[in-house]
């Protein structure tokens, strides 16, 4: 009898003691990024079939543990066959400055390798994106976006996080 009502009392403080979070206490994370690459004419870079597009491309970050540190961005295609690198996470994060404990930037260099063939000849283009991100206890996002050190990117509230960008 004991064992029994000892057992009822473990569940009814296990019970008592879980606590309910409420949606306020849960940190929205927003860190994906689609990145587009077009020419003047508007024609998708990033689709190896088109002349003069890239064929292949390598990433690496720059704050990795080693000189070759790759990060793994797919290519995806939209339902209107548009072609965009998706990127999730993989390189690291260094602290860009911090307001306050509560309010910090964040940000990762990703060094991207873009290979094409132009007139019978390899070529490489070699450049590189910052990616800064807003952290807040409510909130995980990424906020701007620099491409060669350009900013190409702010985001908007509600808005999605892509970047277009014209070579």
């Amino acid at each position: 009898m004991k064992n029994v009502v000892f057992g009822i009392l473990v569940v009814l403080f296990a019970l008592l003691s879980c606590k309910r979070e409420d949606d306020d206490s849960i940190q929205k994370i927003d860190q994906i990024l689609d990145l587009y690459m077009k020419n003047n004419a508007g024609q998708d870079l990033l689709n190896g079939k088109k002349a003069g597009s890239f064929s292949s491309y390598a990433v690496n970050d720059i704050f990795g543990d080693a000189d070759n540190s790759p990060v793994s961005i797919p290519l995806k295609m939209t339902s209107d066959s548009l072609f965009y690198m998706e990127y999730i996470t993989g390189a690291k994060r260094k602290i860009l400055d911090s307001v306050s404990p509560e309010n910090r930037t964040y940000y990762s260099r990703l060094a991207l390798s873009l290979r094409r063939t132009v007139n019978n000849v390899a070529d490489t283009v070699n450049d590189v994106v910052e990616i800064q991100y807003h952290w807040t206890p409510t909130v995980f996002e990424v906020s701007k976006v620099y491409y060669n050190g350009t900013l190409r990117f702010t985001k908007q509230p509600g808005g999605l996080n892509v970047v277009t960008i014209v070579k």
